[in-house]
């Protein structure tokens, strides 16, 4: 089954390098995923930027690299690395601290996993969570600077980098026990998204679900401490109550939306692979949402094409309707959602998720 898996995220990864990857303003040695296809003329100059989508793209291509290593890829990676920070007016940091959880994941995981390091990019990020955190406001680190709702999309990445990287680790676990205090569904064991001013924002998101359970294996392996995996096992538990439909992950649309499930997928695959506790129940989870997900795509010039929801058909995009629009600090997605890169690279995370808990190793 690893290899039916290694198969279908080779395709999946061929279809987004193939429809998404070229340079930028035709720079030599540069690369970034445009973020619709099929492409305008904008999208092809680059004049829409989506930071954390790229930071999913670079850690998509670090999961090809450890299911497949080759040499071309660690010079996509290379490019990819180089390229965002040129795009980003030659930084790494924005306003948004859950953007730069997501470079410092795939940044952290390029450079243990595939050697290519950036240890300055790496100091410069962390710094940014660690100064952020402000428990006298109710933090959590906040979504953004100069604001004061603190939520689960920027405390759990941050969280998991900061396990991962340098002598952090205490830091990571007061992120983890502020969201297990905080942010914590009483009924269903689910994670909402946030509080501000004191009051809770109740919705609840499938990627709110992945982050704290990425947090919570993490330190349950670094930590040996018992709440953590205590506290993941819960909330693989309510995911697969309250998240599925017919155990398929629950699909949010396009725009940013479309990375919510992918993002799922990555951190339920490796809580698959570290915590006997959780393995049955998250690999259940991946490989259904998976073996949906491959079932209902399109397929172009022979490569998938993954529906932003995996339980129904996907929709074949074209270069009409209307685009993913950057609105008060999110994406909204395009007309068809299919088109946005967003969704597409969730199908990929997908299909590599499926292949780490097919083989029995995740590095998520």
């Amino acid at each position: 089954m690893s290899e039916l898996w290694a198969n279908r995220a080779a395709s999946a990864e061929s279809a987004v390098t193939t429809r998404h990857l070229r340079k930028l303003w035709g720079l030599p040695g540069t690369q970034l995923g445009a973020v619709a296809w099929p492409p305008t003329k904008r999208d092809k100059r680059f004049l829409t930027w989506h930071y954390w989508w790229q930071a999913h793209l670079l850690d998509c291509l670090v999961d090809a690299h450890l299911r497949d290593p080759q040499w071309d890829r660690v010079t996509s990676i290379i490019r990819q690395i180089r390229t965002h920070r040129l795009r980003n007016n030659l930084a790494w940091t924005n306003s948004y601290y859950d953007d730069m959880a997501w470079l410092a994941l795939a940044l952290e995981r390029a450079g243990r996993l595939v050697d290519v390091d950036k240890p300055k990019a790496l100091a410069t990020l962390s710094e940014q969570f660690v100064t952020a955190w402000v428990p006298e406001d109710g933090g959590g680190i906040p979504w953004r600077k100069q604001d004061q709702f603190f939520n689960a999309p920027a405390n759990g990445p941050a969280g998991i980098f900061l396990a991962r990287y340098d002598d952090r680790l205490r830091r990571a676990q007061q992120m983890a026990d502020w969201i297990d205090e905080t942010l914590i569904d009483p009924d269903t064991h689910l994670v909402f998204d946030g509080i501000k001013a004191g009051s809770l924002v109740r919705a609840q998101y499938t990627y709110c679900q992945g982050v704290v359970v990425g947090l919570e294996t993490e330190l349950a392996v670094r930590t040996s401490d018992p709440r953590h995996a205590a506290r993941a096992a819960r909330l693989v538990s309510a995911i697969a109550e309250h998240m599925t439909d017919d155990g398929v992950l629950r699909g949010a649309g396009g725009g940013d939306g479309g990375l919510f499930h992918g993002v799922t997928a990555r951190y339920l695959a490796l809580a698959a692979t570290q915590l006997p506790e959780v393995a049955d129940q998250a690999r259940e989870l991946v490989l259904t949402s998976a073996e949906s997900a491959w079932e209902n795509r399109q397929t172009v010039d022979g490569l998938p094409l993954f529906g932003a929801f995996w339980d129904r058909p996907a929709a074949l995009p074209t270069a009409d309707g209307k685009s993913a629009e950057f609105v008060e600090g999110a994406v909204n997605a395009s007309e068809v959602p299919e088109r946005d890169l967003s969704v597409q690279l969730s199908g990929w995370m997908l299909m590599e998720a499926a292949h780490a808990v097919t083989e029995g190793d995740s590095d998520g």
